[in-house]
Formats: C-alpha cells, structure tokens, sequence
C-alpha cells in the first residue's frame, strides 16, 4: 500500500505552527487507517484465492465418494484401526478433501486459522486455472497413504489404482493445468498431514491398548468383561488436540453416583439394561446388530457416520463443492467426539452393564452383545452418532429422509444369527437416536450413557456448524 502526503507550504512561524499540527494529525489518521488494512490484507491472506476455470461445484462428486468409499475399506481392513484411531483419520481425510478444492469454491472459506494449530497452507495461485476433481483426487491419495502406511500391500495397490483411474477420467487437455492442479491436492495433503503429527494421535494404531496404563480400581470402576482384555482401548485419547477449541473447552458431565442400593437411581439404570436384555423384539435385535460396527468386521462407528454422509451425497447428486464439505465436516465431528467422549469416559471410569449386573442382580447374566474393552459412561455410538447427525442436518435439511444400506450384503452375524437389513429414516436426528438404543438393546450401555452422548454430541456438531465456512 502506497501512501501519499500532500505537500505543505509554510508562510509564517503561526501558519506553519497551524499547518504542522494539522499534518501531524492527518498524518496520524492515514497511519492508523494503513495499519487497519494491513491487518485485514493479512486475514485475507490465510484465505484462498479465487482461481479461474471451473469452480468446484461445477464438478461431479465422483472423486470425493470414491475415495470415501475406499476409505471405508481401508479402515475396515488395516490392522489397528481402532474407532478413535479410525475418527481421526476420517477428521483429516475430509479436511484435506475440502482444502484441496476451496480455492474453487466462491463461497467458501479454508478451514486454516480456524481449527486449532492450523495457522497457513499453502495457496493457490490466484488468477491460475485448476482442476479441482485432481486437486482431490491427488490430495486424497496422498493423505490416505499417510494416514495408512500400515496398511496391506492388495490395499496399497487399490489406492495406486484409485488414484490413476480418477486422474486418467478428470485430466484436462492442458496439461499444465493438471500439473498445477496435483502439485496444489499433494502439498495440501503434506501439509495437513505434517500438522496432524502435532495432536498426540499419531499413530495410534501401534498403541491401542498401551501396557504402561494402570486400571484405576475401586467400587463402580470399568474392570475387564466377558471378553477378557484387561488394558482398556485407548486410555490416553481424550488428551488429544479437538480440531475445534470451543470442542476442547466443553465440560465433563459427571454421571450419576454410584451405588448398589436397590433403590439408587443408577441401581435402575442397569437393571433396565438387565431387563431389556429379557424382552428383545426381533426388530430391536436388528437395530442391536446393524448399529454394532466392531472393528476388524466393520468400518467402525465413526465410519458408519462417513458412509451416511456419502449415502447423502449421492442421494442429492451433490457436486464436488458440497461433497468436499460434507465430509470435512463429518470427519471433523467424529474425531472431535471421540476426543470428548474418551476423556469423560476415563475421567470417570464408569463400570459396564456385564459387570454391575453380575454383582447386584444375576451373576450369570449373558449380555446380547459382548461389552468393547473401556468404560461405560457416556456412549460412544451416541456421541460421534450425534455430532454427525447435526453436521449432515445443517448441509441437507431437518427432514432428509433416507436409507442407510451400510451394511448391506454382509452375510448374517455368527453370534446370534441374525441377517443385517437397511434401516430407514426421515432425518439424521433419527437414525442418530437409533444407534444410541442400538447399545441399549445390546445390553452395553444404560440409558443414561446415550443421553448423555446424544446431548454432548449435538454441541460438538453445533460448535463445528458455527465455523465460517461461508465467506
């Protein structure tokens, strides 16, 4: 910014006095007025350029469900990847996916300066023509092979695939363009990729269930159920970095206290877990198995969230624009319920159902489903299912009725017998409230554990939402 002054002529001591001052005045005021647009250039600068060509919701989603697809694989099929591991790296895969193609988008603003300890990323050149399907497309292979280098060699090859077939089917004829365009997904990917090792999930699928943790005893405290593991999941993740602050900052809901008296209102609570458990609809059963998304047979519950927002992507025939946030959004919603949920669940280490059960009402009692290895309260599905569930409704309306066929074609569960059936719902709340019960009608979790979860779900959505994603 160039700043001129006018020229002054002095004709007498008092003149001149009376001109200085106004001088000094004027001088003053474009001085602050300079600082001021210094300071609002500086803002602008973490934003991305506006480029030129076509604009990111002139493309097709393709790129985007196609990667998210893979991922579900993925995560499905690499070892380790547990649910906080795996909401991780759906958080980072759907913000690299929208970073890779905002600078096409006119409405839009990066995420850079937002989310916590993401201060820059590197520009797109403005007044250039991109590509943004292989912006993505280069973006998403690049983090994906970050995220899972653990991942099979068959997998590994699948990603490589991916990558050529989307690129071949998207290459403009100008082949500077496509340069320019991979080079820009790639360096974003590095980027969110070198920050991501700064939130203490780094690699968290070597270290699952760490043999340093020590078992906090003492009466209502988790302890080992029916399926023997004894170090709980995961025990340090809730002190990981939130992508959001106002995230990180939210409370710890303390639970009910504990007792064993038959009269306590937490005695109630378990044993209407206890007596659900003896009066299981076959539908209830159903939702039970459909919600259940053990890792290792499943994309995790974290990922059941990514496939809904990719049923809803396709169901709108979104284009890449709105695909890129949607899952940007979810994968942020995710991985920051995870973090809060993980730490309430061992800032208390609320016992399980399996065990309070046995102690107090029937010491021989069988659960409908097998308890996961760490504490109770609050429930995991509710939270991340919540949090998910206020981002999508924000994207796609407070009545999207859709179907989630996640799980279709997965031949019937072993342990119970049970054939795996698309659910139907007229909104995200909905079938958020549905995996919440889901764990209520395995037995897993009372009802206090959802509630809770639904309800802290919704203000991690809620402060996700409130971002300025628009410009």
């Amino acid at each position: 910014m160039n700043v001129h002054f006018p020229s002054v002529r002095k004709s007498s001591t008092t003149r001149y006095g009376s001109q200085r001052t106004h001088l000094s005045l004027f001088t003053t005021l474009l001085f602050i007025a300079f600082l001021q647009a210094c300071r609002m250039q500086s803002t602008d600068d973490v934003q991305p350029t506006l480029t030129t060509g076509k604009a990111a919701d002139q493309y097709s989603a393709d790129v985007a469900t196609a990667w998210a697809a893979l991922q579900l694989k993925l995560t499905k099929t690499t070892a380790g990847f547990s649910p906080p591991v795996a909401s991780r790296a759906f958080g980072y895969a759907g913000l690299t996916m929208y970073e890779s193609v905002v600078p096409g988008i006119a409405n839009r603003k990066s995420m850079a300066g937002q989310v916590q300890g993401l201060t820059t990323l590197p520009l797109a050149e403005a007044g250039k023509e991109y590509n943004w399907a292989l912006s993505a497309n280069a973006a998403q292979a690049q983090i994906i092979r970050s995220l899972f280098p653990t991942t099979s060699a068959a997998n590994k090859t699948t990603i490589d695939s991916l990558e050529t077939a989307l690129l071949t089917a998207n290459k403009a004829t100008d082949e500077t363009v496509n340069e320019r365009s991979i080079s820009f997904g790639k360096k974003i990917a590095d980027a969110l990729f070198e920050w991501s090792k700064t939130d203490g999930g780094d690699a968290g699928y070597t270290r699952n269930f760490p043999a340093s943790y020590v078992v906090p005893t003492g009466a209502g405290m988790w302890q080992p159920t029916e399926n023997g593991q004894k170090i709980p999941m995961q025990p340090y993740w809730g002190k990981n970095r939130t992508f959001v602050k106002a995230n990180n900052d939210l409370p710890m809901p303390k639970p009910m206290a504990y007792s064993t008296d038959v009269k306590s209102a937490i005695f109630n609570q378990y044993l209407d877990v206890y007596n659900k458990g003896k009066s299981l609809t076959q539908t209830e059963k159903e939702i039970s198995l459909w919600w259940s998304d053990n890792p290792g047979d499943s994309f995790t519950p974290p990922g059941h969230s990514y496939s809904l927002a990719r049923i809803a992507v396709t169901a709108t025939k979104a284009n890449l624009a709105k695909a890129a946030e949607t899952f940007a959004r979810t994968g942020i919603a995710v991985a920051d319920a995870f973090i809060l949920c993980w730490r309430c669940k061992f800032t208390y280490n609320n016992i399980r159902p399996y065990n309070y059960v046995r102690l107090t009402v029937d010491p021989a009692w069988v659960p409908f489903w097998p308890a996961p290895p760490f504490p109770g309260y609050p429930s995991g599905h509710a939270t991340q299912s919540s949090s998910a569930a206020v981002v999508l409704t924000a994207l796609f309306g407070e009545n999207f009725a859709f179907t989630d066929d996640s799980h279709v074609g997965r031949p019937d569960d072993p342990l119970r017998h049970i054939a795996f059936k698309a659910r139907s719902f007229t909104s995200f709340e909905a079938s958020a409230q549905e995996s919440a019960d889901s764990r209520f009608y395995g037995n897993i979790h009372t009802r206090q554990d959802n509630e809770t979860g639904l309800a802290e779900g919704k203000k991690i959505g809620a402060n996700i939402n409130a971002l300025a994603w628009a410009k």
